[in-house]
């Protein structure tokens, strides 16, 4: 199938297992490969319920490992994370030649480039197997970025590496992780090279009321005229943190902010919905009041970019640090800001 012009997407809410308590790689790495078996199952049988046309699926942020917790830098390198070329990749390629879809998630990934550090990493599958889409999520508060070693990573991948779009059969894909949904730069940059789908992996605390995240994901959709497909976790076990603190709400959210798809909590397959690139595609070429993607002047805005510095590049490239940097670097950040006025 070329250029549909519609199909379905599916955010499916799967329970983390964590790696935490492993003991090393071997035993981590064990317990990856059972929950890609576990993942094969719940694809296919959620395949098998929406139907055929199903061309996207979303998984969960840490669906693979969970989440350092008390890990050093190195340790969590060692035991948890993938490498690029990695045999969780070919696993879940596997999955998704076999089903023919294109498949999203968020795993910690090894870069040779940068010894002793790690990326969260998005990355999109295609229905051959292979990556086409490997974003490294650019602002957390407890990982590495790429903007933690600004210039040797645009060295090494420049500026569109850093902000990818994946031009696919099913439409423009591009990645958000987890809170980069709370930071409205991290979309503009990615619609400004045509992404047209959001793939969100997520792990967040669920409520019924508004939460700030949600109303994020309605504002990406609506300021960038573009589909979000949110994948929330089901839980994450194996942790001290009770399992269900983050747990449910995965959505789909059309290019007018209407939720189209939800589903509650526990793991499910209920937030699928009709992904409709042609209809998205000429509200994007209409002219009016609600096109506000074409409406942007971004050089409104360009200087006060350019001369404003807030948190600082480079931190992590010319020497090794512990978990401590990063709250450290936050704390110095507010301070610089304050004595500024700014804050």
């Amino acid at each position: 199938m070329t250029n549909p012009e519609s199909y379905r997407a599916l955010a499916l809410q799967v329970t983390c297992h964590a790696v935490n308590q492993a003991t090393d790689r071997q035993a981590a790495q064990a317990l990856i490969q059972n929950s890609i078996n576990r993942l094969g199952q719940q694809i296919a049988a959620s395949i098998a319920f929406i139907g055929f046309d199903c061309r996207l699926i979303v998984l969960p942020e840490y669906f693979l490992t969970g989440f350092p917790m008390g890990d050093t830098l190195a340790g969590w390198a060692e035991k948890a994370c993938v490498e690029m070329a990695g045999a969780e990749y070919e696993a879940l390629g596997k999955i998704a030649q076999k089903h023919k879809i294109f498949l999203a998630g968020n795993a910690y990934e090894v870069d040779p480039n940068f010894p002793g550090l790690y990326f969260q990493t998005c990355f999109v599958l295609d229905p051959s197997g292979s990556i086409v889409l490997r974003y490294r999520r650019l602002n957390s508060l407890f990982a590495p970025t790429p903007h933690d070693v600004w210039d040797k990573y645009l060295d090494c991948y420049g500026l569109e590496g850093v902000f990818p779009v994946a031009k696919t059969d099913i439409g423009n894909l591009a990645a958000l992780a987890s809170e980069e949904i709370l930071y409205p730069e991290v979309a503009r940059c990615l619609a400004m090279r045509g992404a047209e789908i959001f793939v969100h992996s997520t792990s967040e605390v669920y409520n019924k009321n508004l939460t700030p995240k949600d109303a994020a994901k309605i504002t990406r959709a609506v300021e960038n005229l573009a589909y979000v497909v949110s994948a929330n976790t089901a839980g994450i076990a194996n942790i001290a943190i009770p399992i269900a603190s983050a747990d449910g709400g995965s959505k789909i959210i059309d290019y007018r902010g209407i939720v189209v798809a939800q589903t509650d909590t526990g793991e499910s397959m209920a937030a699928f919905a009709e992904i409709d690139l042609a209809a998205l595609r000429r509200n994007r070429r209409r002219p009016g009041l609600n096109n506000l993607l074409a409406r942007q002047r971004f050089e409104l805005y360009a200087e006060s970019y350019r001369v404003s510095h807030f948190y600082p590049a480079n931190t992590m490239l010319e020497k090794e640090v512990d978990r401590k940097h990063f709250l450290q670097t936050q704390q110095a950040t507010i301070e610089r800001l304050a004595k500024l006025g700014i804050i």
